[in-house]
């Protein structure tokens, strides 16, 4: 076997990881849905890639088929070398300040319906571990952000939204709020490292940086931007990624700060 399959190629993380492997001349497969090849090729490494993300809530039965459904399908049928499965560091909510470690064990309330999302992450990375037979490992992303048009999340449409005004009001967004983000080339790093390295078990692709709502707001001042916020409420504790397992595997998130401060600085930031 050799190469790579990226599955879900389609959405914004399988699309960006999958031109970046052919761009260094890597051998890449990119299934469309439905394809019978997926289950009749030899498939090298695979990226499982698949997934809901912000429509997961209004879309349960879904999130589960495209998070542990399929992946159960190809780890049974599919001839692979590797397997690494794209979770979400989610899966630490619910763990608080205490969270945040790759060896941590997890706690979900099966009752509360956002947690459809961190549990079907969780399976899947089950079986990823325990059922791919020494051939899985789990890559745990936190927010995934970049200013292309194809970037989803918080801090992506906000990013966005610069584009268009100097002045951005978010009512909702309480101050004191904190997020680790990474962008979205930090995270394809990190899974070629992963990879490249056969990293095994769970690695975050994280910053180790949790930034609050209050100091991005900053950010953006000091590039000229005026960003306000809605009030200050009491929030629970947030976790804090750990990043050894991939500074281990030679790569180091930038701080997201400093992306966001340089994007909105550089004149190239307005072009679509």
């Amino acid at each position: 076997m050799s190469g790579f399959t990226v599955i879900g190629a389609g959405g914004f993380i399988g699309g960006r990881l999958a031109q970046a492997l052919r761009a260094r001349s890597d051998s890449v497969y990119a299934p469309t849905r439905g394809d019978p090849a997926l289950f009749d090729s030899d498939l090298g490494t695979v990226f499982y890639c698949a997934g809901l993300t912000g429509d997961f809530h209004v879309r349960p039965f879904e999130t589960v088929e495209a998070h542990v459904g399929f992946l159960a399908q190809v780890l049974a049928k599919a001839r692979f070398e590797r397997l690494i499965y794209l979770s979400s560091t989610r899966v630490y909510d619910s763990l608080g300040a205490a969270g945040g470690d790759e060896a941590d064990i997890l706690a979900f309330d099966p009752a509360a319906p956002r947690n459809v999302y961190d549990l079907s992450k969780a399976l899947g990375e089950n079986l990823t571990l325990a059922r791919s037979e020494g051939r899985g490992a789990v890559a745990r992303l936190s927010n995934v952000f970049d200013w292309t048009p194809d970037a989803g999340g918080f801090l992506s449409d906000l990013l966005r939204q610069a584009r268009r005004a100097k002045t951005i009001h978010l009512p909702s967004s309480a101050p004191s709020a904190v997020r680790d983000y990474i962008h979205a080339d930090d995270v394809v790093a990190g899974l070629s490292a992963m990879a490249d390295r056969r990293a095994e078990g769970i690695v975050n692709l994280a910053s180790g940086r949790n930034l609050a709502n209050r100091a991005l707001a900053e950010v953006f001042s000091h590039a000229g931007w005026r960003l306000t916020l809605g009030e200050d409420r009491a929030l629970p504790p947030a976790p804090q990624c750990a990043t050894a397992r991939l500074s281990a595997l030679g790569v180091t998130a930038r701080d997201p700060a400093a992306v966001i401060g340089g994007a909105l600085a550089n004149p190239r930031f307005f072009e679509a």
